[in-house]
């Protein structure tokens, strides 16, 4: 649904973002730079930011619509925590440096595996060791079937584009720990959906 000037609105957004920000005020360190890949609307961040007044928050997108919309909610809502969003592909090099904790919230299923791949490589570079990178959303996980509305959504999804789907948990895990991630904390969420948090490994002599 378009609001007025150029601000988006996502249901699902206003739904789960106070069970994400419960498992983030655990996850995220006290202060820093949180960067968001896949920012959306822009939703999100405005409500990330308020909630955690210690940490600044670097919201990005690969969309022109999305890029405008996070300006417009961010520009409302008088946050100077927020900074402006850059355009970023998780497929491709990243304009960031540095980052002291990453979020991504509903993607990596919408969107071509590349995206997951890039999204690990590009974290494990810009993340110092012990770090946090948080993933939200629906996932496959090993013997157990997929719920009826997981099942339905993994179907609409593959009907818009082949590459697109429900990731298996297993293989998310494993791409984390070849690219410098120890295991996820798992954390069962409403509506079938997990939040989990990778952690950077320290580099071993």
């Amino acid at each position: 649904m378009n609001m007025s000037d150029n601000r988006l609105s996502a249901p699902s957004a206003l739904r789960n973002r106070d069970p994400i920000l419960a498992v983030l005020r655990e996850a995220l360190p006290a202060s820093g730079t949180v960067l968001e890949i896949a920012s959306g609307s822009g939703e999100h961040v405005i409500h990330f930011a308020k909630a955690l007044p210690g940490l600044s928050f670097q919201p990005s997108d690969p969309a022109e619509s999305a890029m405008a919309s996070i300006a417009a909610w961010s520009e409302e809502s008088g946050l100077l925590s927020i900074l402006p969003p850059l355009q970023l592909d998780a497929t491709a090099p990243w304009p960031v440096d540095a980052a002291d904790a990453i979020i991504c919230i509903n993607m990596i299923h919408i969107a071509p595996w590349a995206a997951a791949q890039g999204l690990f490589a590009e974290a494990a570079r810009i993340l110092p060791p012990d770090s946090p990178l948080f993933l939200y959303g629906p996932y496959r996980r090993p013997g157990r079937p997929l719920e009826a509305s997981n099942l339905a959504f993994d179907e609409s999804l593959k009907a818009r584009d082949p590459a697109w789907g429900l990731r298996d948990l297993d293989a998310v895990t494993t791409l984390a720990e070849a690219t410098g991630f120890a295991e996820p904390e798992v954390t069962e969420m409403p509506a079938n959906n997990l939040a989990l948090v990778f952690r950077r490994r320290r580099v071993r002599d």
